[in-house]
């Protein structure tokens, strides 16, 4: 699970909202375009009305990208799957949810309510703009704010991934084939195919823009997005892909056998020369052959570097009873969905109260390799 990135703005229905980065600078940029575009179609108002409509306008289309995320959320949490937080981004915003569907029935309906309240707050905004006087300034926000919702809605059901439509499509083949992963994989490759379309579209259109000196801007964010949409693509078949290959195994199958430990005495100093003797991220703490906790480099990165030598293991560590854990008979893909709705990159696997293996990204890595060996073998 990509884990939330950003600022933390606050909870809505009990749900964390992030800003990335990376939001900020479509803010402004669709301010300024907004402050412009009712510049040039109202010059009779003033410039501090141009900003302040663009500004009001800019935010309530990041709350209608909001309300979009929320209504996915809404059904998912319907179908008792929990959602981590929604995060705004340069190109949107998504919901993060922490499970798959169980069904495609409920894949359908999760990924139809975007577009569906998209639809919605067209609607209302449309008839917001027919109940003010035409021409002004509220007429003008809601106008441009139905259009908006229209147009997001209606993008959002390209059919493929990362778009709502794209898991629209694979609801349907799931539904028709009973196969999650073959949906998963074409609705991923058909996203990936119009993400390339959608590069060469804009790229055409920023030369020719050029050659005939038009505004190449339009042309330029088009192939921004497909580049953006081609990478989620490839990131989701990737995922299916891995799905694939650890269907029907147990965690034993993809499990160290013989997991990295460290002593609960040493010091992060020591500690982080260990890591880079084993070229390990993670590693288990012991003490007189017990399991007490799990260290890793993302908790060695909380302490400040100069306080390493004289901070142990043990106080930076993971203790045992906050620990989640797996056993070797746990299905590879259900063990992959509870690492992926904590956030988790490594578990410990235990039985009859002993650490047996450790189920790492390496780990996991090693088995997809595997699959792929067996699968594809090289000839003599």
């Amino acid at each position: 699970m990509l884990r939330s990135r950003g600022i933390r703005i606050g909870k809505l229905n009990g749900i964390p909202i992030f800003l990335h980065t990376s939001w900020f600078l479509i803010f402004a940029l669709i301010t300024f375009s907004l402050a412009n575009e009712f510049a040039d179609a109202h010059p009779e108002w003033t410039q501090t009305q141009h900003w302040g409509l663009g500004l009001i306008t800019a935010l309530l289309f990041f709350g209608s990208v909001v309300f979009h995320e929320m209504s996915h959320s809404i059904v998912a949490r319907h179908y008792r799957i929990p959602v981590a937080s929604i995060t705004l981004f340069f190109f949107g915003g998504v919901a993060q949810i922490s499970r798959d569907p169980e069904s495609a029935f409920q894949e359908f309906n999760i990924a139809a309510a975007g577009p569906a309240s998209s639809l919605v707050l067209a609607g209302l905004f449309y008839a917001g703009s027919l109940a003010v006087p035409a021409g002004s300034m509220a007429a003008t926000v809601t106008g441009w704010l139905a259009w908006i919702n229209l147009t997001l809605a209606i993008f959002n059901l390209i059919p493929g991934f990362p778009m709502d439509g794209g898991r629209i499509l694979r609801s349907i083949v799931w539904g028709l084939t009973k196969n999650y992963s073959k949906a998963s994989r074409l609705s991923a490759r058909t996203g990936q195919v119009i993400a390339a379309g959608m590069i060469g579209l804009g790229a055409w259109e920023a030369l020719r823009a050029y050659q005939t000196g038009g505004d190449v801007i339009n042309g330029i964010w088009l192939a921004m997005i497909g580049w953006f949409l081609l990478s989620a693509a490839k990131q989701s078949y990737a995922q299916a892909e891995t799905r694939t290959a650890l269907e029907g195994l147990l965690v034993s199958d993809i499990m160290t056998a013989e997991p990295p430990t460290v002593g609960r005495e040493i010091s992060l100093e020591d500690y982080a020369r260990e890591v880079n003797r084993s070229k390990r991220n993670s590693h288990l703490v012991v003490a007189h052959g017990q399991l007490v906790g799990m260290i890793s480099t993302d908790a060695l990165g909380r302490v400040p570097q100069d306080e390493w030598g004289s901070t142990s293991v043990q106080a930076a560590m993971t203790p045992r009873d906050k620990l989640l854990w797996t056993e070797p008979g746990e299905s590879a893909l259900k063990l992959l969905d509870r690492m992926r709705s904590v956030g988790m990159q490594q578990m410990p696997v235990i039985a009859d109260g002993s650490v047996v293996g450790m189920v790492t990204r390496e780990s996991i890595l090693h088995a997809l390799e595997r699959h792929n060996q067996m699968a594809h073998p090289t000839g003599a």
